[in-house]
């Protein structure tokens, strides 16, 4: 007589199932952050804390259905057409984007720095465009697509300081081990938010690239809770405290008017 399988008899196939896909996602995320220049192998292995025996089986299947292709000759991971193909049927879901392409791109303009659209993602933040301003010193202080955890970036401290205190201590807690990567400790992260509080931006040197500046104001969506922020990094000689208190009025106009725009219909989803 032929058995029935109980479900729960099948845990640790549904675990290690589970793990897989995390593991793909891991893997997916940390090709999309860094897509521009493309991952070696060695890279993410080291990134993602997988060996490089994992790492390489899951590559091979992820480039089987078009989710990552490596270039011939260099060697290096980039997303795939599937990739691609994903994010177009997801875009018209996501409009944030959208949304705020004119307000970028008039700030842009009018300062000739380079400007960035960061979106909250749980714990971590995820810059989700960029516009480049005319000035010929260009700070590509981030890639789009790059995930950093919250307050690690200027966009991201925005937001990060715009949440209530509890919930921001708590994060940067749970984030402080990974803090360290980004030459920050939890303690200066605390002040850094605390600052851009009582501010209502944020305002500091980047840890990460010596000699910028950036500036990030919030945005907060129809119920009133941070989301979402603009930022402008530029070489910190263009970037005086008198024109900080400059940049800080623009941000904060254009990013009331994205504010109007969601609350009247423009649904972020």
């Amino acid at each position: 007589m032929a058995m029935v399988k109980n479900s729960d008899d099948d845990s640790a196939g549904r675990l290690t199932g589970t793990q897989s896909i995390e593991r793909a996602l891991l893997l997916l995320r940390e090709i999309a952050a860094h897509n521009r220049s493309g991952s070696r192998l060695l890279d993410l292995a080291t990134r993602t804390n997988l060996q490089r025996p994992t790492v390489h089986r899951m590559l091979k299947c992820l480039a089987y259905e078009g989710m990552v292709q490596q270039d011939s000759e260099t060697h290096r991971y980039f997303l795939g057409p599937m990739a691609y193909e994903l994010g177009l049927t997801a875009a018209p879901r996501f409009n944030l984007r959208e949304i705020c392409h004119p307000a970028m791109t008039r700030i842009a303009d009018a300062t000739g720095d380079t400007v960035f659209l960061t979106q909250r993602s749980g714990l971590d933040a995820v810059c989700i465009d960029r516009h480049e301003g005319t000035f010929p010193i260009k700070t590509f202080t981030l890639e789009v697509g790059m995930r950093r955890p919250l307050g690690v970036g200027t966009g991201s401290l925005a937001i990060l300081a715009a949440l209530p205190e509890e919930e921001y201590r708590g994060i940067i807690v749970s984030n402080e081990p990974r803090l360290q990567e980004h030459g920050l400790s939890g303690t200066a992260l605390l002040s850094q938010a605390r600052k851009a509080n009582k501010l209502g931006y944020a305002v500091r040197e980047t840890p990460s690239l010596a000699g910028v500046r950036s500036i990030g104001q919030v945005l907060r969506n129809q119920s009133g809770m941070p989301f979402a922020a603009l930022s402008i990094s530029a070489i910190s000689s263009r970037m005086a405290d008198r024109r900080v208190q400059e940049l800080s009025t623009m941000l904060r106009n254009e990013s009331r008017l994205i504010e109007r725009q969601i609350a009247n219909g423009m649904e972020i989803r």
